[in-house]
């Protein structure tokens, strides 16, 4: 585990501190080690002097901002009625199958997390995926189970 503490210092010389930096240091705590743990929210919001409810209700209101452990790889199918209508559940399907996971799970071995989430910004394309911040589009079963497997040998 890291040092939470360090890393919210280290991150407020960066972005500052004052409520603005909220989000850039939330960021970047993710980027870093993959989510926000109750501990590293709580020292945003001491370094912050803000709310620890504030610093939860901006980390959970956020689809990117993981509050808790995920994969190695985080698939995120996007779930708009655009992708919706061009098949978006035969890849939702083709996944758990291939990955033995139902949406919201993570692979025993921690390598894969599926989870659907709102609108990747790709829906001229659909359907698609971002596996952790690369876009898929215009995906098949087919083409999935390329990806997936493509990831499972990396």
């Amino acid at each position: 585990m890291y040092q939470v503490g360090n890393l919210v210092k280290e991150l407020s010389a960066k972005h500052g501190n004052t409520r603005e930096s909220l989000m850039p240091i939330l960021q970047d705590i993710v980027l870093k080690h993959n989510y926000l743990t109750d501990e590293a929210m709580v020292e945003v919001a001491k370094e912050l002097d803000v709310s620890a409810a504030e610093v939860y209700g901006t980390a959970s209101f956020y689809t990117f901002l993981d509050t808790q452990a995920r994969g190695k790889y985080v698939i995120r199918v996007c779930k708009t009625i655009t992708c919706s209508m061009k098949g978006k559940g035969d890849i939702v399907h083709t996944i758990e199958d291939i990955l033995r996971i139902k949406v919201g799970e993570t692979t025993a071995d921690n390598q894969f997390t599926l989870l659907e989430t709102n609108c990747i910004g790709w829906c001229h394309k659909a359907p698609a995926i971002l596996i952790n911040e690369m876009p898929y589009t215009e995906l098949t079963p087919e083409k999935v189970t390329e990806i997936i497997k493509n990831y499972m040998q990396k």
